[in-house]
C-alpha cells in the first residue's frame, strides 16, 4: 500500500464552512492536497478516478464561494463527486467507496445533506437545479435550507435532449440558477455530434462583459492542449440568430470559456456571478479529465473507471481472467457475423467500450454509430435502420435502455421492426449499485406484443443468441447478459441459430423441476449438487426465452413434477410471472402443482459485490436449495418462506 499523502490544509476541513477562512492561495493549495487524497483513496478502492480529478479546483471553488448545503450543488451523473464527498464530512469513509455498507460512488440523498439530489444517470442536473430554484422562490423548504441552485454538467451529458428541455424551461422561467458546463471533451467515450463540435468553437458573446474582465487573458492562460482549442472558440458559430450563443438563445447569460484548473480565474468569476446574477447563468469551464495524475491523463478513457492500482506506477491490480467477459464475447461475435453480412450495423449511446462495440467500430467504422448520450434517439434511429433494410444491433446497458422505453414501444414494437437489442449489465452489477442494476428489462420487454426476449445462461449461449438475433427478421428481438466474466464453458467456433421459443433440458430428475432463465443456471447446478447429497435429484431446464415461452417444455415439467420453481435475475413481473400466467390459463394449478418464482426482491439493493448482492436478493445456490427443501416439505434451512 502506498503511503498516504500529507494534507495539512485538508486536515482542517470537516465541512465546507471550514474553507471560508482560507485565502485564495490556501484554496489553491487545498485543491492540490484534495487531488492527492482522491488519488490515494481510489487507489485503495477502485472507482471513477478521472472525472473527479478533472474537477478538483472547481469543487474547491464552488464550496468556497457558495453556501452549501443551503445552496444546492448538484453533480450530473456523479462520477466526479469523490472530491466533493471528501470536503463534505465523508473523508473518514472515503476508503469505503463502492463497498458493501460503504459510501456510494455517486451522490445520494440518504448519505448526506450535501447531496441534495441523487444521480448516476446523465443529464438530470439542470432539471433538478431548476426544481430547487422554483421551490425556493415559492417558499419551499428542505433539509439544509433553500438558497442558490448549481448544476455541474459535462459536455457529454449536455448533449442529451433532457438537458435542453431543462435549459429551455429555465430560460422561460428566468429564475436565478447556475449551470457549470464542465467541458473536458471526454465523457466516457469522446463526445460526438454537433454539440461537441459547437463547444469546441464557442466563445463568449455580449452578456457579462464585466465578468470577462475578471477572466481577462483566459485564452493565453489556458494550458496545452486547451490553448489552440480556445483560440478556435473565438469563431462564432455561423448562422446563429442575433444574440450570440445557443445558450443565450435559450435564455441564459453565458460566460466562458475559462480555465477550470486556474483558481485565479475560477474564484473571481464565481464570486462575481454569485453577487450579480438575477436569472439563469451558464459558466463554460474547460478542464482536463484525469488532471494531475499522469496515468489517468494518458489512459485511453482518461482513468474513467479503474480497479485498485499502485499510485506510483498507475498499474491496476486485477485478478487474472478465467473466462472471456460477456461484453467481449458480444463484441467479437458481432464482428465475426458482420464479416459475412454487410447489412449488420451497430448502435451505441456513448458507450462503445462498455458495450464491446469498440471492436466493431475499429473493424467497420462506417457501420458503427455512437449517437452520444441519446438513448431515445438511438432506439428510433435503429428502428429506421431496420425499416431501411439494415440489421441494427442496438447495444445498451439494461439500466440505460429504460431511457428509451417509449421509443421501444412506439417506434419499434408497434411497427414490428427487427431491431436487435443487446442488453448488457443485466441483473445486479456490483459496485455501481441500484442505479445501474439491470432489474427491469425482462418485465418491460416481455409484455410487448411481438417482442422476442432471450437471456444467456453462459458465454456460449450468448454466442448462439447473437447469431439467432442476426437471423431474426420477424420483429424485434432482445438478448440479455450480465457484467463480468463467463463461467468458463467451451466456446463454439460459431453461434448456432436457436429455434425461437424453445428451451433446453439440462438434467432429468424427479419431484421438483428448476426452470432457470439467464445466468443463475450456474447457481441452480450448484444447488442441485447439494440436493443430490440429500437424496433429491431435481430436473433442470434452461428456458432461454421469456417470450415466447416454451409452452411444451413448461407444461411437460409441470405435469411430470409435483413442484416447479423458476429462477431469474429480474424483478417481479418478468419470466416467472409469464410462466405463472401460462400455468393458470392451462388449469395446471387445479391439479395441485406447487409453484414458486424466485425473483429479485421488491427493493433497490445497495452496492456490494455481485455475489453479495445476489445473496441479499436470495438468489444464490443456498437459497435455491432451501426453496426446494421447503416446497417439498423436507426441511427449512433458514428464515425465508418458500
Amino acid at each position: 500500500m502506498s503511503a498516504r499523502p500529507e494534507t495539512p490544509l485538508l486536515d482542517r476541513v470537516q465541512k465546507p464552512e471550514d474553507m471560508k477562512q482560507f485565502s485564495d492561495a490556501q484554496l489553491a493549495k487545498l485543491a492540490h492536497e484534495l487531488r492527492l487524497e482522491t488519488i490515494s483513496a481510489v487507489s485503495e478502492t477502485g472507482g471513477h478516478l478521472g472525472a473527479g480529478l478533472g474537477v478538483v479546483e472547481l469543487t474547491v471553488a464552488l464550496h468556497a464561494v457558495f453556501d452549501t448545503p443551503r445552496d444546492k450543488l448538484i453533480w450530473d451523473v456523479g462520477h466526479q463527486c469523490y472530491p466533493h464527498k471528501i470536503l463534505t464530512g465523508r473523508r473518514d469513509r472515503i476508503r469505503t467507496l463502492r463497498q458493501a455498507e460503504g459510501l456510494s460512488g455517486f451522490t445520494k440523498r440518504s448519505e448526506s445533506v450535501f447531496d441534495p439530489f441523487g444521480a448516476a444517470h446523465s443529464s438530470t442536473s439542470i432539471s433538478a437545479a431548476l426544481g430547487f430554484a422554483v421551490a425556493r422562490d415559492l417558499g419551499g423548504s428542505c433539509e439544509g435550507g433553500l438558497g442558490d441552485a448549481i448544476a455541474v454538467i459535462g459536455d457529454g451529458s449536455i448533449s442529451a435532449g433532457m438537458a435542453y428541455e431543462a435549459m429551455n424551461n429555465a430560460g422561460h422561467l428566468n429564475r436565478r440558477l447556475f449551470v457549470i458546463l464542465n467541458d473536458n471533451d471526454m465523457s466516457i467515450a469522446p463526445p460526438v455530434g454537433a454539440m461537441s463540435s459547437y463547444l469546441s468553437r464557442l466563445y463568449a458573446g455580449e452578456p457579462f462583459q464585466e465578468l470577462k474582465a475578471a477572466a481577462k487573458g483566459a485564452v493565453s492562460l489556458l494550458p496545452e492542449p486547451f490553448r489552440e482549442g480556445a483560440k478556435r472558440a473565438k469563431e462564432m458559430l455561423k448562422g446563429m440568430a442575433v444574440g450570440g450563443t445557443l445558450f443565450e438563445e435559450l435564455g441564459f447569460s453565458y460566460l466562458g470559456p475559462i480555465d477550470g484548473h486556474d483558481m485565479e480565474q475560477l474564484l473571481p468569476v464565481l464570486r462575481t456571478v454569485h453577487d450579480r446574477a438575477t436569472g439563469p447563468v451558464l459558466l463554460h469551464v474547460v478542464t482536463k479529465k484525469g488532471k494531475g495524475y499522469a496515468p489517468a491523463e494518458n489512459a485511453r478513457d482518461k482513468g474513467h473507471a479503474t480497479a485498485r492500482f499502485d499510485v506510483q506506477t498507475g498499474k491496476q491490480k486485477k485478478a487474472p481472467s478465467n473466462a472471456p467477459s460477456y461484453t467481449s464475447v458480444f463484441g467479437q461475435t458481432l464482428v465475426d457475423l458482420a464479416a459475412d453480412d454487410d447489412k449488420i450495423v451497430a448502435v451505441t449511446a456513448a458507450m462503445p467500450d462498455g458495450t464491446g462495440l469498440n471492436l466493431f467500430a475499429e473493424r467497420y467504422p462506417s457501420r458503427c454509430f455512437d449517437v452520444a448520450i441519446a438513448e431515445q434517439h438511438g432506439v428510433t434511429f435503429s428502428a429506421a435502420l431496420a425499416a431501411g433494410g439494415m440489421k441494427p444491433f442496438c447495444a445498451m446497458y439494461s439500466t440505460f435502455l429504460q431511457r428509451g422505453y417509449d421509443q421501444i414501444v412506439h417506434d419499434v414494437a408497434i411497427q414490428g421492426l427487427p431491431v436487435r437489442f443487446a442488453i448488457d449489465r443485466a441483473g445486479l452489477v456490483g459496485a455501481d449499485g441500484a442505479t445501474h442494476a439491470g432489474s427491469f428489462d425482462i418485465s418491460y420487454l416481455s409484455n410487448l406484443p411481438g417482442m422476442v426476449v432471450m437471456a444467456a445462461a453462459d458465454e456460449a449461449e450468448l454466442k448462439h443468441m447473437i447469431a439467432t438475433a442476426a437471423a431474426h427478421d420477424d420483429g424485434p428481438i432482445a438478448f440479455r447478459y450480465p457484467r463480468g466474466e463467463g463461467v468458463g464453458v467451451d466456446m463454439p467456433e460459431r453461434g448456432q441459430v436457436l429455434p425461437i421459443g424453445k428451451g433446453r433440458m439440462i438434467q432429468e430428475g424427479k419431484r421438483v423441476a428448476l426452470l432457470s432463465f439467464g445466468t443463475r443456471l450456474e447457481e441452480v447446478r450448484k444447488a442441485a449438487e447439494a440436493l443430490a447429497a440429500k437424496g433429491i435429484t431435481p430436473s433442470i431446464a434452461d428456458a432461454r426465452f421469456a417470450k415466447p415461452l416454451d409452452r411444451d417444455m413448461i407444461l411437460s415439467l409441470a405435469e411430470s413434477h409435483e413442484a416447479l420453481i423458476t429462477i431469474e435475475e429480474g424483478a417481479v413481473g418478468g419470466f416467472g410471472s409469464h410462466v405463472a400466467q401460462l400455468l393458470a390459463e392451462e388449469g395446471v394449478f387445479d391439479h395441485g402443482l406447487k409453484y414458486r418464482s424466485m425473483v429479485l426482491p421488491d427493493v433497490f439493493i445497495d452496492h456490494a459485490s455481485p455475489s453479495a448482492m445476489y445473496d441479499h436478493a436470495g438468489l444464490n445456490a443456498k437459497h435455491i436449495e432451501e426453496k426446494v427443501l421447503n416446497v417439498l416439505g423436507v426441511a427449512t434451512l433458514g428464515s425465508q418462506r418458500a
